[in-house]
């Protein structure tokens, strides 16, 4: 696993990752850092433990660009990594939906609707033409 970078790093390196990927995906994972403290057990009262943590946990934040095993051999495949403490996640997020919006931007191409409209009205004039009324002459 690589080493996870600082927080201005990894929005830096992720910009430039929503940049170079002109095709395919770029996967985004988060989960919760476990406590270094030893989980405690289960009671009665308590079922869950970890759903109620004592002190607040830092997050793992993950992102790769998904290469394939052809593209992993050629050494394409890019893993970043960081570690959000939980004082700064507000923070954190706010700038990391900026960064991830600027991504999705960039990746859309306006679809050219022009030819299928000229399909469909080459279609209903077929069929207006072709259509006929059966009952009264």
């Amino acid at each position: 696993m690589t080493k996870p970078l600082s927080n201005d790093e990894f929005f830096t390196q992720l910009t430039s990752l929503f940049q170079s990927t002109t095709h395919g995906s770029v996967y985004l994972t988060q989960k919760r850092m476990p406590t270094p403290q030893s989980a405690p057990s289960p009671t009665a009262e308590v079922p869950f433990p970890d759903l109620a943590p004592s002190a607040p946990t830092s997050i793992l934040i993950r992102a790769t660009n998904g290469e394939n095993a052809k593209g992993r051999k050629e050494g394409k495949k890019v893993k970043l990594s960081t570690v959000v403490e939980s004082e700064a996640i507000e923070g954190f997020y706010a700038r990391y939906a900026e960064v991830c919006k600027g991504g999705m931007v960039g990746g859309l191409k306006k679809r050219d609707r022009s030819k299928a409209k000229e399909k469909l009205k080459a279609k209903k004039r077929k069929m207006g033409g072709e259509v006929k009324v059966e009952g009264k002459a």
